[in-house]
Protein backbone atom coordinates (compact mmCIF):
# COMPACT_ATOMS: atom_id res chain seq x y z
CA UNK A 1 0.00 0.00 0.00
CA UNK A 2 1.32 3.42 -0.70
CA UNK A 3 0.75 6.11 1.63
CA UNK A 4 0.84 9.76 -0.22
CA UNK A 5 2.54 12.36 1.19
CA UNK A 6 2.35 14.52 -1.29
CA UNK A 7 -1.07 16.05 -2.16
CA UNK A 8 -3.23 14.24 -4.13
CA UNK A 9 -5.87 16.12 -7.05
CA UNK A 10 -8.14 13.79 -7.69
CA UNK A 11 -9.47 10.20 -6.98
CA UNK A 12 -11.74 9.50 -9.40
CA UNK A 13 -13.12 6.93 -11.61
CA UNK A 14 -12.69 8.04 -15.63
CA UNK A 15 -14.45 5.25 -16.71
CA UNK A 16 -11.72 2.70 -17.13
CA UNK A 17 -13.38 0.57 -14.06
CA UNK A 18 -11.77 1.59 -11.59
CA UNK A 19 -10.92 4.63 -9.25
CA UNK A 20 -7.31 6.46 -9.92
CA UNK A 21 -5.51 8.34 -7.11
CA UNK A 22 -3.90 11.69 -9.50
CA UNK A 23 -1.18 13.28 -8.22
CA UNK A 24 2.19 14.91 -9.09
CA UNK A 25 5.09 13.26 -8.73
CA UNK A 26 8.64 14.23 -7.83
CA UNK A 27 9.83 15.89 -11.09
CA UNK A 28 6.87 17.59 -11.15
CA UNK A 29 4.70 15.64 -13.66
CA UNK A 30 0.85 14.56 -13.29
CA UNK A 31 1.01 10.84 -12.18
CA UNK A 32 -1.65 8.17 -11.37
CA UNK A 33 -2.32 4.74 -9.41
CA UNK A 34 -5.05 2.20 -8.82
CA UNK A 35 -6.88 3.62 -6.03
CA UNK A 36 -6.48 0.04 -3.93
CA UNK A 37 -2.83 0.67 -4.00
CA UNK A 38 -3.07 3.83 -2.11
CA UNK A 39 -4.69 4.43 1.62
CA UNK A 40 -7.04 6.82 -0.07
CA UNK A 41 -9.68 4.42 -0.08
CA UNK A 42 -10.83 2.15 2.45
CA UNK A 43 -9.80 -0.95 2.81
CA UNK A 44 -11.50 -3.80 1.48
CA UNK A 45 -13.51 -5.46 4.03
CA UNK A 46 -12.89 -9.27 2.51
CA UNK A 47 -8.95 -8.29 2.60
CA UNK A 48 -9.24 -6.88 6.28
CA UNK A 49 -11.55 -10.15 7.86
CA UNK A 50 -8.66 -12.87 5.64
CA UNK A 51 -5.71 -11.41 7.40
CA UNK A 52 -3.97 -12.06 4.63
CA UNK A 53 -5.60 -16.08 4.57
CA UNK A 54 -6.86 -15.47 1.12
CA UNK A 55 -4.39 -14.74 -1.56
CA UNK A 56 -7.52 -13.93 -4.12
CA UNK A 57 -10.69 -11.42 -2.73
CA UNK A 58 -13.91 -13.05 -3.65
CA UNK A 59 -14.72 -9.92 -6.88
CA UNK A 60 -11.46 -11.03 -8.34
CA UNK A 61 -12.20 -14.61 -8.47
CA UNK A 62 -15.84 -13.80 -9.57
CA UNK A 63 -14.18 -11.20 -12.75
CA UNK A 64 -12.03 -14.18 -13.21
CA UNK A 65 -14.86 -17.14 -14.05
CA UNK A 66 -16.42 -14.82 -16.46
CA UNK A 67 -13.41 -14.19 -18.19
CA UNK A 68 -12.62 -17.88 -18.10
CA UNK A 69 -15.79 -18.41 -18.93
CA UNK A 70 -16.28 -16.08 -21.64
CA UNK A 71 -12.51 -18.23 -23.09
CA UNK A 72 -14.92 -21.37 -23.48
CA UNK A 73 -17.60 -19.53 -25.16
CA UNK A 74 -15.24 -18.03 -27.45
CA UNK A 75 -16.42 -19.23 -31.25
CA UNK A 76 -13.09 -18.58 -32.97
CA UNK A 77 -12.90 -21.81 -35.19
CA UNK A 78 -9.17 -21.49 -35.15
CA UNK A 79 -9.73 -23.07 -31.34
CA UNK A 80 -10.48 -26.18 -32.49
CA UNK A 81 -7.33 -26.68 -34.67
CA UNK A 82 -5.29 -26.90 -31.31
CA UNK A 83 -4.73 -30.19 -30.14
CA UNK A 84 -4.19 -31.00 -26.43
CA UNK A 85 -1.09 -32.49 -24.93
CA UNK A 86 -1.71 -35.08 -22.21
CA UNK A 87 0.53 -37.15 -20.39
Amino acid sequence: MITHPRVIISHANRGSGSDRVYFFDDSGELANLPAEWTDVVAADPFVVMSAGRSAFRTTDLLELADLIHGLRDDPDPERDHVKKITP
